[in-house]
């Protein structure tokens, strides 16, 4: 299957999708196929209670970080993709989620997810990828990928 196809066929998914939970799955699925990565987590951000979270973080449950906390909360706040390729160098690294699940993040992409407002409603990380470093077409072509979801998920969390 070409591209253009895998493409329409994931817009078809996704617009099938009618809850919050498998239209995070149906993202992270993608996303990961298409970076050839090993793992994606899809953060939301509350603001009520100033934190973003992931119902999606393959490999261990849910994750909460404060909005501005770790590389995610950097994404939030900066409202730029981050590209990370070695996170244990880096301050704001959240190395304790390592820790806790046994997992080696050994390079990772952030890039936010804007609503029709242009704030952050969301973040997609994602981690290792099996080919090399994340590149800068890799954040191109993310930041391209988070708009294409963004309605879509923009509608379900109205509705939730």
């Amino acid at each position: 299957m070409n591209k253009l196809n895998q493409i329409g066929e994931f817009g078809k998914e996704l617009m099938t999708s009618t809850n919050i939970d498998e239209t995070l799955a149906i993202i992270a699925t993608e996303a990961k196929r298409l970076a050839n990565a090993d793992r994606c987590s899809i953060f939301i951000v509350d603001e009520e209670d100033d934190v973003l979270w992931s119902i999606l973080s393959d490999g261990i449950g849910r994750i909460v970080v404060a909005l501005n906390a770790g590389i995610v909360g950097d994404t939030y706040t900066t409202q730029e993709a981050q590209i990370v390729n070695k996170p244990y160098e880096e301050e704001r690294f959240l190395q304790n989620i390592d820790k806790k699940s046994g997992y080696i993040t050994k390079n990772m992409i952030t890039v936010p997810i804007f609503n029709s407002r242009q704030e952050v409603m969301g973040i997609i990380q994602l981690l290792n990828k099996a080919d090399g470093d994340f590149t800068e077409f890799d954040k191109e072509t993310f930041t391209f990928f988070a708009n294409y979801v963004s309605g879509s998920l923009e509608l379900l969390l109205m509705q939730e």
